[in-house]
């Protein structure tokens, strides 16, 4: 794949999947482990920030490295929500049950995709600054 393309690619859905925790607050809050202080809620601010500012990074081309460390951290940070998710749903029905085992091995694809965009946009493909050394 093109390297710039896969940075496009998940940074508009980190753009869709932060705005969505501004427009649909309530599933986002319903993943959060309660026990998390200070309240779900802020959890679910903090993480919708997050994603829009890693989406902001990916999408530009200067800081996609950055971007793609950002990614990366934060489809880690996020894990124990899919992990909750997956427990506090075991007695759902079957379809959703289904949706939060898929989610945990899928975010794994997420945290390569991440290091992938690291890995294509290395500190030695940044253009040379004044006083390097050829």
């Amino acid at each position: 794949m093109n390297k710039n393309r896969l940075p496009i690619i998940v940074g508009l859905f980190l753009g869709l999947a932060g705005i969505m925790h501004f427009a649909n607050p309530s599933f986002f809050n319903d993943i959060v482990p309660p026990w998390l202080p200070p309240s779900r809620e802020f959890w679910t601010y903090i993480s919708g920030i997050a994603e829009l500012a890693t989406a902001a990074l990916l999408l530009r081309p200067t800081t996609r490295r950055a971007g793609g460390i950002a990614a990366f951290l934060l489809f880690i940070a996020v894990y124990p929500a899919n992990l909750y998710m997956t427990w506090d749903w075991r007695n759902e029905a079957a379809s959703q049950q289904f949706i939060s085992w898929a989610r945990l091995p899928f975010q794994f694809l997420f945290i390569w995709a991440a290091w992938s965009i690291i890995q294509s946009h290395s500190a030695d493909d940044r253009p040379a600054m004044p006083g390097d050394v050829a």
